[in-house]
């Protein structure tokens, strides 16, 4: 599938590298953490009860603009990112537990909380490990030639929050 005009375009970053927001707050640390918690449990939940999750991205991009800016008058897109990327990093743990850990049980494996807590830290590194060497292949050289639905919708929803609402939704509902 060749390149065409359109997507070979240089990436820009929507945030340039000279300018200076917060991104690494305690506040978007603790908000990140309490969303990866609830939808981590709500994933575990659902994985458990119906074999099947949902994404925490979409709902975690909403809710960190809705708490950030809504109730903490906080006015950074970096600072949602780091909220929406924690609680899918979160979600996405917990359902790697999910999906592991009942084949253990019908192993016959004894699970101990240590275990539970070493493959969910094993799987956490791991993707972590994986996707670090991998970014700047499929985030920068790739931008606009591969298709990430979930992401785009994410960048969309905190690009219009940053913008006030005044964006166009680029997604319809049919």
């Amino acid at each position: 599938m060749g390149k065409n005009s359109e997507q070979s375009t240089k990436f820009v970053p929507y945030i340039s590298a000279s300018k200076s927001l917060s991104e690494l707050t305690v506040t978007s640390i603790i908000l990140g953490i309490i969303l990866a918690v609830v939808f981590g449990a709500a994933n575990a939940y659902l994985g458990l009860l119906i074999g099947m999750t949902i994404s925490a991205s979409i709902p975690a991009s909403v809710i960190s603009m809705g708490i950030l800016r809504g109730i903490f008058r906080r006015d950074s897109i970096l600072e949602n990112n780091i909220v929406q990327t924690m609680t899918t990093s979160g979600e996405a743990i917990g359902v790697g537990a999910v999906f592991t850990l009942p084949a253990l049980f019908l192993l016959h494996v004894h699970i101990t909380y240590i275990m539970i807590l070493f493959i969910v830290l094993v799987g956490g590194f791991l993707g972590v490990f994986m996707m670090v060497p991998l970014r700047r292949l499929l985030i920068v050289q790739e931008h606009g030639v591969l298709p990430y639905p979930e992401g785009t919708a994410c960048a969309e929803v905190l690009k219009t929050g940053e913008e006030g609402g005044r964006n166009r939704c680029l997604f319809s509902v049919d």
